[in-house]
């Protein structure tokens, strides 16, 4: 499957460099031609002998090498590739990668290539699960950047968690799905997301406390399995994916029309905290206090019930996602929900303020469809995505 292309293999620097070296040997048993670069931290684990030797190609170390740099510059090698994929993607390259540095010759060839670039972390359970490492995570990300792993595992230092590499064969399956355009090839999915704004007045609103994260990483989650993604957003907290199309809306009405133009589609996943309820008598002009210490008395009319309508609707997709953010009686709450909007699944959280989880950085989810419900660990907001993306291929495919 991998006949004709080339990968550029960037080796990061910690303990499970050496099983590059397998890597290297099953990509060119694929038919790929591997051009490795080694980082300085990664010579202290594998050798560029050795890795040489299995790529049958010249390793590439130095930033200023003057032989490297005549032979091929470090722009053409950046860009004279069809994938850049970096493995083991340690917390230190990808905390350069996110602020952009290029301080050596690997972060400088993944700044300056259009090259898609693939990911593939390994480091301690605790540096993975660290907040600046999944601030990282997420940026990259949203930048197009996509990532296999990790998984969860025993690791050299002793403990076991997630963090470990992803197994040689599930990073080659995701090289291949890259190339054969992943197993949502061809399916269109729309996915809303972030908070909606109902005015009260041009410089007031009611609003919830949404931030668009679980959204976004579900966009760039099915972005990566090769969907095509419409991605219908209120005024979030964080910038949309690269890669999707985005549709910016306010309030609820707008978000129902904008979803309403982006059928048909092959899946819908409506994760957007859609406000219930609209200042009816939303005043033209800024209310001001008139002395007499009485608040403005403000009528509210119920919005459009956009799951609903998705879910019943003529241009119905063949499944249909909803969220429910409750507060107590979390299962039983989003069962109901389920069964009243007429949607095929529901992802069910608890947003009750004890948990962080609303604007957190991570999510613990249950997922209620019609043959059950399933308790999710808590995970980073674009790990249950993945999940949840990769349960969604699997029903579309």
């Amino acid at each position: 499957m991998l006949t004709d292309k080339t990968i550029l293999l960037i080796i990061g620097g910690g303990i499970a460099a050496f099983r590059s070296l397998e890597l290297i040997r099953r990509l060119r048993e694929r038919g790929a031609t591997v051009t490795p670069v080694l980082t300085s931290a990664a010579e202290q684990f594998v050798t560029p002998l050795s890795v040489s030797a299995l790529a049958a190609s010249k390793v590439y170390r130095d930033l200023f090498d003057l032989t490297d740099e005549a032979e091929m510059g470090h722009i053409e090698l950046s860009r004279a590739s069809n994938l850049i994929l970096v493995c083991p993607a340690t917390a230190n390259l990808m905390a350069r990668m996110a602020q952009g540095m290029a301080d050596d010759l690997a972060t400088t060839l993944l700044l300056a290539t259009d090259t898609p670039v693939m990911l593939a972390p390994a480091m301690n359970v605790r540096m993975w699960e660290n907040a600046a490492t999944q601030r990282n995570l997420s940026t990259l990300l949203t930048d197009g950047i996509k990532v296999v792993g990790p998984v969860d595992g025993a690791m050299a230092c002793g403990e076991f968690g997630p963090g470990r590499l992803s197994d040689v064969p599930d990073i080659l399956a995701a090289v291949e799905a890259h190339f054969s355009g992943g197993p949502l090839s061809g399916k269109h999915v729309l996915v809303t997301s972030g908070p909606t704004h109902e005015p009260i007045d041009p410089v007031r609103y009611i609003a919830n406390r949404s931030s668009g994260a679980q959204g976004t990483a579900l966009a760039a989650a099915l972005r990566d399995l090769g969907a095509r993604v419409t991605f219908v957003t209120g005024p979030a907290d964080v910038p949309p994916p690269a890669g999707v199309t985005v549709v910016r809306v306010e309030t609820a009405r707008e978000m129902l029309a904008a979803t309403q133009a982006a059928l048909p589609a092959d899946a819908a996943v409506m994760a957007a905290a859609v406000a219930d309820w609209r200042v009816d008598n939303a005043s033209g002009s800024k209310i001001k206090k008139d002395g007499s210490g009485k608040a403005p008395a403000l009528e509210f009319a119920e919005n459009p019930d956009i799951l609903a309508t998705v879910s019943k609707g003529a241009s119905r997709p063949s499944l249909v996602v909803g969220f429910a953010a409750e507060t107590d009686d979390v299962t039983a709450h989003a069962a109901a929900k389920r069964v009243r909007k007429g949607c095929d699944w529901i992802v069910a959280n608890d947003v009750a303020p004890a948990t962080g989880i609303m604007g957190g950085s991570e999510n613990a989810v249950t997922l209620i469809t019609d043959t059950g419900t399933e308790d999710w660990p808590r995970l980073s907001k674009e790990e249950t995505a993945r999940r949840l993306a990769g349960r969604i291929a699997e029903y579309l495919v």
